[in-house]
């Protein structure tokens, strides 16, 4: 009976443990994301390491909402998908989640490796175009075998990271 009453005890932490975790993941604007088309662990983990779903958070450069987009990224995408551009609702979740998916969409399709793309949204395409072109960060121009800035490595690992822990949760 003490045996049984352990094991449910534990059994009850362990689901409370999955829980918390799930807690600390969240899964915002659901639509926006399937919408988007992206692998909605993907997107999810760029949102959670950009600004831990923080619609109001702005960056020291700039960078704004959710999915830290500057506004310059901003306009160029709402251009390109025609939208319509306003800058004020950059910290509205929605309209910056959809505009920071169609974003990272774009640079998936301009770099085929998920990696490279995740560098390309921290450090910039011209930048990672550059290290494409260097020999001593990439061996075949197109997947990045070293990151020469470390904030931008530090966040790709980290987006991995977060990735691969909403596969599990959901």
């Amino acid at each position: 009976m003490k045996a049984l009453r352990i094991c449910l005890i534990l059994f009850a932490l362990l689901l409370a443990g999955f829980f918390g975790m799930r807690l600390a993941f969240p899964r915002p604007y659901a639509e926006v994301v399937r919408d988007s088309g992206l692998d909605p662990a993907l997107v999810y983990a760029v949102a959670r390491a950009e600004s831990g779903f923080d619609e109001k958070a702005k960056s020291s450069a700039g960078a704004c909402g959710l999915m830290q987009l500057m506004p310059a990224t901003a306009r160029f995408i709402c251009m390109r998908a025609g939208i319509a551009y306003d800058g004020a609702m950059l910290f509205d979740g929605a309209y910056n989640l959809r505009l920071g998916c169609l974003y990272l969409a774009y640079l998936m399709e301009r770099f085929p490796c998920p990696e490279t793309a995740l560098a390309a949204y921290n450090a910039g395409e011209g930048v990672v175009l550059d290290w494409l072109k260097d020999p001593s960060c990439s061996s075949d121009g197109v997947k990045l075998t070293r990151i020469p800035y470390p904030e931008t490595a530090r966040y790709v690992k980290k987006v991995i990271k977060f990735r691969k822990i909403y596969e599990f949760f959901y």
